[in-house]
C-alpha cells in the first residue's frame, strides 16, 4: 500500500529541496497523519512517508518531546536505518500486524528495540526548566520556594548551565540532626545526580530511584528539567493501567473459551506461519487467534452465548489493535477513547462471566 503523503509534508520537502529551512513540534507532525499519540503502526507510517519525500527529523521525532521542536533535514542516502523502522530495511510492504486475523504473536525482539530507544527526553517533566535558587541566597528563600510551590527540592544555579548543587528537604534535614545552622544554599546543598536528555529511560529508572531525582541536560549542557521519583510513578502509572487492563480482558476471553472446544478445533486457529507450535488448550492460543476462532459461525455455535457474533469480535479486534500499542511501548501511551473502551469491555466480559457461572 503507497505511503501517504501529506500537503504539509510535501511543501516542506519542496521548501528544504529549495534551501530552506522549516521546524514544526512533534504534535504539529502527528496532527498531518490524523494522530495524537505516537503508536507503533503510526511510527510505521510516519517514517515511510519520510522516507518517499527523502526527509528526515533532527532530533528523530520518536525520541523528542511531543511538543518540542523538530528541524526537517534532507535524508543522507545511505544513513543508517533506526530501529523501529523496519521497512528501511529494504522492502516496502506493510508490516504484518498482530491480530489481523493471522494471531501472529508480536515480536519480542521489536518490543525490546522499542523501549532501548526511548530517551529521558520525551518526558514532559525533561522539558520543564526548573525553578532554581542562588548559592548566596538566604536558606529561608530557598525554604519559601519549596513550600509554596511543593517542591521537595531545588537546583542550586549560578546560569542554565552551571550548577553548583541542589538542595532538598533532605539535605536540610540531614544538616540540622547534626546541629549545623546554615544561613546561606551554599551551606546546605549536595552534589546533584545529573543524566543527558537523550540517555536511555529504562537505563536511568535506577538512577532516579537511587537519588530520588536527576537534573536533565541536552547535548549543549542546557539544563531543561529534573526528573523526580514522582514523575516516574505518575509516567508509569499512566502505562500500567492499559497492561492490567488487557490482562483482565484477555484472562476473561480465555475463561469463556475453555473447555467449550477440542484440541483439534483449537490447533485450527493457529498462525499458519507458526505452525510448529504445540496447542493443548486455550492458553496456547494468541489473542489474533481468540478472535479468528470466535468469527468462525460455527465455533460462535459452540460458543453459546447469546450475543451478537459480529459486534463482539470487532470489539476484541479493536482491542488486539489497542494491544499491539501498548505491547510497543512508548511514553506518549495510548489515547482517553481507547482507555475508556478497555474499561468498559473489562467491565462487560466480567459481568458476562458472572452470568455464566
Amino acid at each position: 500500500m503507497p505511503a501517504k503523503i501529506p500537503d504539509q509534508l510535501k511543501e516542506i520537502a519542496n521548501h528544504i529541496n529549495q534551501g530552506g529551512e522549516r521546524s514544526e513540534t512533534v504534535r504539529t507532525l502527528l496532527s498531518w497523519f490524523e494522530a495524537e499519540r505516537r503508536g507503533y503502526w503510526k511510527v510505521h507510517e510516519i517514517r515511510k512517508a519520510l522516507r518517499k519525500v527523502k526527509l528526515k527529523t533532527e532530533p528523530d521525532f520518536e525520541d523528542a518531546w511531543i511538543d518540542a521542536p523538530i528541524a526537517f533535514l534532507i535524508k543522507p542516502k545511505k544513513e543508517k536505518a533506526l530501529p523501529s523502522d523496519e521497512s528501511e530495511l529494504g522492502s516496502d510492504t506493510e508490516p504484518k500486524t498482530d491480530d489481523d486475523t493471522t494471531g501472529a504473536p508480536i515480536p519480542v525482539k521489536h518490543a525490546n528495540g522499542a523501549q532501548n530507544r526511548i530517551k529521558i527526553g520525551v518526558l514532559a517533566a525533561a522539558n520543564k526548566p526548573p525553578r532554581c535558587v542562588s548559592p548566596d541566597a538566604e536558606i529561608s528563600e530557598a525554604i519559601t520556594l519549596m513550600l509554596q510551590h511543593d517542591f521537595s527540592q531545588l537546583p542550586v544555579t549560578t546560569s542554565e548551565r552551571d550548577v553548583k548543587g541542589i538542595i532538598s528537604w533532605r539535605s536540610l534535614g540531614s544538616r540540622l540532626a547534626l546541629g549545623r545552622q546554615c544561613k546561606k544554599v551554599r551551606e546546605c546543598m549536595e552534589a546533584p545526580s545529573e543524566i543527558r536528555s537523550d540517555a536511555s529511560l529504562f537505563e536511568a529508572i535506577q538512577q532516579i530511584v537511587e537519588h530520588e531525582c536527576v537534573l536533565v541536560r541536552d547535548t549543549t549542557r542546557k539544563l531543561t528539567g529534573i526528573i523526580t521519583t514522582e514523575d516516574l510513578s505518575r509516567q508509569f502509572a499512566q502505562l500500567g493501567e492499559p497492561f492490567l487492563l488487557l490482562g483482565q480482558i484477555e484472562n476473561h476471553v480465555r475463561d469463556l473459551i475453555a473447555n467449550k472446544f477440542t484440541k483439534a478445533e483449537l490447533a485450527a486457529v493457529r498462525d499458519p506461519a507458526d505452525s510448529s507450535r504445540e496447542i493443548e488448550d486455550v492458553s496456547d492460543l494468541t489473542f489474533g487467534e481468540y478472535v479468528r476462532l470466535l468469527q468462525n459461525p460455527k465455533q460462535w455455535t459452540t460458543f453459546a452465548i447469546q450475543i451478537d457474533r459480529k459486534t463482539f469480535t470487532d470489539e476484541l479486534r479493536k482491542v488486539g489493535d489497542i494491544r499491539n500499542d501498548v505491547m510497543h511501548f512508548h511514553p506518549d501511551g495510548i489515547g482517553p477513547e481507547d482507555l475508556t473502551m478497555l474499561r468498559k469491555f473489562a467491565r462487560f466480559l466480567s459481568e458476562l462471566e458472572k452470568k455464566l457461572a
